[in-house]
């Protein structure tokens, strides 16, 4: 296995580069002397603008026009790549319905996800890539209900495709059957490829508009609703994210799923925490219990063992609002 960490070896690629947690691994990647080339769909659009803000962009960040449909732009975006981070993939804010009912819903979701990931994957071939880092989800993991009760859920567990379907649950019929289909890709034709699971993603925000995670937050800031349901989330700060996808990629030993979900926490937890360091805003009257819903035994411990560290969930929420209000969100 090469020395992932040599000089040489400094190249990476970055799809999907201006969403959430992407910004965030190019902000890392920068940070440590990569050259970043960024794949976007518009790398003039205005809501990337915060890429090239980034410190050491202007020397070492080169943006692709991309898109994940289009073999030839993900193929010129990964040439001269020593590495590739493929963290493109479309995030609902809402429901998603049928995609086999509604054609655009396939265009949106399960196309970009399933045929997006492997366009990457055969450029990656067809460039000597050394390592793929591709970013999944937990939802690839739990949604089945043939999960062991009370079991720890780790790398081997997988949520059930077909159930998925039958219960419309389309984002997470998305990313299991690409993951699949990643990880098929990699024993079938030798790539070095590594998926890593991460849970709901909080955190900071580095673009200007927020994604689907933060606005749970910002509902339970702003909405001043009289009830919501008292949910649990197994959560991961978004700077955790980028550094585990760093460090499956710098381990030699690294190999397979990893799950990246350290925390367990509730809306009334959450609640709570905000209102002890932010009283000002208009957070839910009252939370009802939702009976029924899964408490999932979650186990990062893979990822641990390679050396990842992460945050606490206060600090995690605090930094959050405070990018909102930076951004004026709260406003």
């Amino acid at each position: 296995m090469a020395a992932w960490e040599a000089e040489k070896d400094r190249t990476v690629c970055v799809t999907g580069a201006g969403g959430y947690l992407a910004s965030w691994l190019v902000k890392l990647l920068l940070s440590r002397h990569y050259t970043v080339h960024a794949t976007l769909r518009n790398p003039d659009d205005e809501k990337y603008v915060h890429l090239k803000k980034l410190d050491k962009a202007a020397e070492n960040l080169k943006l692709f026009k991309a898109d994940l449909l289009d073999y030839n732009s993900i193929s010129a975006a990964i040439r001269g790549c020593d590495g590739v981070f493929h963290v493109a993939s479309p995030v609902p804010s809402g429901s998603v319905p049928n995609p086999e009912a509604r054609p655009f819903s396939i265009v949106e979701l399960v196309e970009p996800a399933v045929k997006g990931t492997l366009n990457v994957l055969k450029a990656c071939s067809e460039a000597n890539v050394k390592r793929v880092v591709a970013v999944s989800s937990l939802a690839a993991v739990v949604m089945s209900p043939n999960l062991p009760e009370g079991e720890i859920i780790d790398e081997k567990c997988w949520s059930d495709g077909e159930y998925c379907k039958a219960t419309n649950i389309w984002y997470c019929y998305s990313k299991t059957v690409a993951e699949r289909e990643a990880l098929q890709y990699a024993k079938e034709t030798g790539l070095d490829v590594l998926t890593v699971c991460p849970s709901y993603v909080f955190g900071p925000m580095l673009q200007h508009d927020a994604n689907a995670s933060s606005l749970i937050l910002i509902k339970l800031l702003k909405e001043g609703c009289e009830e919501t349901e008292n949910k649990f989330y197994n959560t991961v700060d978004v700077r955790d994210v980028a550094e585990a996808l760093l460090l499956v990629y710098g381990r030699p030993e690294a190999e397979g799923r990893y799950i990246c979900s350290p925390h367990v926490t509730t809306t009334k937890d959450m609640v709570e925490t905000l209102r002890k360091n932010y009283a000002n805003y208009k957070y839910p009257k009252r939370l009802i219990e939702v009976k029924d819903q899964s408490r999932w035994n979650i186990s990062s411990e893979k990822l641990e063992r390679l050396g990842w560290r992460y945050r606490p969930v206060e600090e995690t929420l605090v930094d959050s609002v405070e990018s909102y209000k930076q951004a004026g969100i709260l406003d």
